[in-house]
């Protein structure tokens, strides 16, 4: 018996002995007794269902030594538990109580696009020798099944293409060790790993330019070179995140630096030889440490923006100080990577 049925035939035995309890005593209503009780379930899923995944112990066997294995291994493990943590895939529920939750799902979207850009990254380069080689056919069914809409309730439904897009990638990792045919390559060069820092660079870049937007600031808004003599006041325009969005972004800052904890582990080990050779290893296990930490428990009820300098943390403000430095290293990686 499952935890889910366990609870429920709790629930059963409470109800009981509450009407024959009501029955005697005169007093209880039935009617009220069931509305608290599914009142109850409710808050007890909503607060199950709202608990960020753990770190995932990878099953990958090392002595194997084949390249691109680890990668598209845990990219398997990562949409495994978008698909199948506690509730489910919420971001496309409509019904309670997943239709009142925002944090998981929006940690859900910052997953997403992480597992959107490294499939696009097997697709386009990892998996090619040059540009005027062809695709990998796996790898070009399974990426546009991640870019499905992810809050369609409808057809197509985002949990079933995500599915689909994961048996692709199972099926290129069977070719890729040897157990079917044809045979899938990966190409572990430094030029195919630069490729996908970029994205993974903007990623970051934009992330954290929206955290730090919680407190609200001026920017100045880029010009032609012909109105470079207008005044920065004219030029200037206030950001701020909404009230209301600030946990959202938080929760999707957090779900982007979860995905790529996972993934940048995987690059250590396929990407280990050019690592080396570039000496890029401590810029790269620098980057993962940043992103653990800014993982830490959130040690509060709600996220809290207290301004910059105020007597409130701003938590929001600490993730973006993660998220920049870790930035920063990958920045340093690339021009590592870059170099003869």
């Amino acid at each position: 018996m499952n935890f889910f049925q366990k609870f429920l035939t709790m629930c059963h035995c409470v109800m009981k002995r509450i009407k024959a309890a009501g029955e005697i005593s005169g007093f209880i209503n039935p009617t009220g007794i069931v509305g608290a009780l599914i009142l109850f379930v409710l808050v007890f899923f909503s607060f199950r269902w709202s608990s960020e995944p753990d770190f995932i112990a990878t099953s990958y066997n090392e002595s194997e030594n084949i390249s691109g294995q680890r990668i598209v291994a845990t990219l398997i493990e990562v949409v495994d538990v978008l698909l199948k943590k506690p509730g489910g895939y919420l971001s496309n529920d409509v019904l309670p109580p997943s239709v009142c939750l925002d944090n998981i799902p929006s940690w859900e979207f910052g997953v997403l696009v992480q597992v959107r850009d490294l499939s696009k990254a097997l697709r386009e380069s990892f998996s090619r020798s040059q540009s005027q080689s062809s695709e990998d056919p796996d790898l070009s069914f399974a990426e546009p099944r991640f870019n499905v809409d992810h809050l369609s309730w409808a057809v197509p439904w985002p949990e079933s293409e995500y599915a689909e897009g994961q048996e692709f990638l199972i099926s290129y990792m069977e070719r890729l060790n040897g157990k079917r045919s044809p045979a899938a390559e990966f190409f572990p060069r430094a030029d195919n790993l630069r490729y996908w820092l970029v994205t993974v660079e903007t990623r970051l870049g934009s992330v954290s330019q929206r955290l730090s937007s919680s407190v609200g600031k001026h920017r100045i808004a880029g010009l032609p070179d012909t109105d470079i003599e207008t005044s920065s006041e004219n030029v200037r325009r206030h950001v701020r995140t909404p009230w209301l969005l600030i946990d959202n972004v938080f929760y999707e800052a957090r779900g982007t630096a979860w995905a790529l904890v996972h993934f940048l582990r995987a690059v250590n080990v396929d990407f280990g030889d050019i690592l080396e050779k570039k000496r890029a290893r401590a810029s790269l296990q620098q980057i993962i440490y940043e992103l653990e930490s800014s993982l830490q428990i959130v040690n509060a009820p709600i996220i809290l923006n207290g301004s910059g300098y105020g007597m409130f943390a701003n938590h929001s403000l600490v993730m973006a100080s993660y998220i920049s430095r870790a930035n920063a290293a990958l920045i340093d990686l690339r021009e590592l990577l870059s170099q003869g």
